[in-house]
């Protein structure tokens, strides 16, 4: 199984992005794996404004703290409450119980196919 999708789009900090409406937005497998046993997400609030490339918030591990960063502009229509009650399901699945925010998009920021991102990171496409 890839543990990158060719269905997202990735940013260079990690992060996917779906083409939903609103787009859904997490941390890859590659970040997962880095932070270890992950144990709080901090997300923006529903209604926030966030900008793409700007910090919206962070993820705490056993071993770091890492920043969230905004893979889009736009308003964040839900986050995942399941997600912030129990962190450890950004480990478990990050494609996908493991969601953190959707997002009604008005602007795109730099974004990367997933051979860009397997390229970039190091990740095992295959």
């Amino acid at each position: 199984m890839s543990s990158v999708p060719d269905t997202l789009q990735y940013t260079a900090e990690h992060e996917w992005l779906d083409g939903g409406d609103p787009a859904t937005v997490g941390i890859t497998a590659t970040a997962a794996d880095a932070l270890g046993d992950i144990v709080f997400v901090e997300l923006p609030a529903v209604g926030d404004e966030i900008v793409a490339g700007a910090v919206i918030g962070e993820i705490e591990s056993t071993k770091s703290v890492s920043e969230l960063f905004a893979p889009v502009s736009g308003t964040v229509a839900e986050i995942n409450g399941a997600v912030v009650e129990n962190p450890a399901l950004v480990n478990s699945d990050p494609f996908g119980e493991g969601w953190l925010i959707k997002v009604t998009v008005t602007t795109r920021g730099p974004l990367l196919s997933a051979g860009e991102y397997e390229a970039m990171s190091g990740a095992d496409g295959h």
